[in-house]
């Protein structure tokens, strides 16, 4: 049985229908991808639901593997959202960078918007001795006990918080379905969100994982780096997953992926 929006989206003269970003059809429904910034006009006024997922913040970089991951992008979905026929910017954001050498926070994300839906970019990772960032999820804390950043209320959590000795180890930054895990407890990023919108189940905005000098820590699912050791380099968050980036240790941090934003209405 159709959605009600959909009898709403018929009624008021023809089809309802739209411009903008990459089209395709699945299950019934138009779907609008936006993988870059751009612009969906649809001609009348109806009724659609989105998925807008920020950019992941970038892992921490210290002189040791001890640096926090990146926070995930904010992710904001709904179903049932009224547009007019007129223009509607769509911003994608980036990830940010990962922090430079030799020892910085990761920059955060950018956010993304569509209409009035602003998601907030992924908060930055911390360096030894410093605190992650906020932002949509917040950035995991750095070694020496640092807390992660907080994250923005109803599209992340926040990041973990790093640890001391005898274990130095970055937390993992948040995601938008659980809070990073401490540096005592792995260090790993949050995990994210599965969501349908693109036609297929995909998980989107997992925290970047922290830096640890004996292995670094996974990232959360939905995108997430996985964050240096003494052997191995941070990995960038996914591309158009709003993932953070993993903590670094004597390298770059992991950049943040980039986010997304989709549009589907009942054909």
């Amino acid at each position: 049985m159709p959605s009600p929006f959909f009898f709403k989206n018929i009624l008021a003269g023809g089809k309802f229908r739209a411009t903008g970003g990459t089209i395709t059809y699945s299950g019934g429904y138009t779907i609008h991808t936006f993988l870059s910034s751009g612009t969906f006009t649809p001609n009348k006024n109806g009724f659609v639901d989105y998925l807008v997922v920020a950019g992941g913040g970038g892992g921490g970089t210290g002189s040791a593997p001890e640096s926090g991951g990146g926070g995930a992008g904010g992710l904001l979905t709904a179903s049932g959202f009224a547009v007019t026929a007129q223009a509607y910017a769509i911003t994608v954001g980036g990830g940010g960078t990962g922090g430079g050498v030799p020892t910085n926070k990761g920059t955060s994300g950018s956010n993304s918007v569509f209409s009035t839906i602003t998601a907030t970019g992924g908060g930055g990772g911390a360096y030894y001795g410093s605190t992650g960032l906020a932002g949509g999820s917040g950035g995991g804390g750095a070694a020496n006990g640092q807390a992660g950043g907080s994250g923005t209320a109803g599209q992340g959590y926040a990041g973990g918080s790093g640890t001391s000795s005898p274990t130095w180890r970055g937390g993992g930054g948040g995601g938008a379905s659980v809070v990073g895990t401490n540096g005592a407890n792995g260090g790993q990023g949050g995990n994210g969100i599965s969501n349908s919108y693109s036609g297929s189940a995909v998980t989107y905005a997992g925290g970047g994982g922290g830096a640890y000098s004996g292995g670094g820590a996974t990232g959360g699912t939905g995108g997430g780096g996985t964050g240096a050791s003494s052997s191995i380099v941070a990995t960038n968050g996914t591309v158009n997953t709003g993932g953070g980036g993993g903590g670094g240790g004597a390298s770059v941090g992991g950049s943040g992926g980039s986010g997304i934003v989709i549009i589907r209405y009942l054909t």
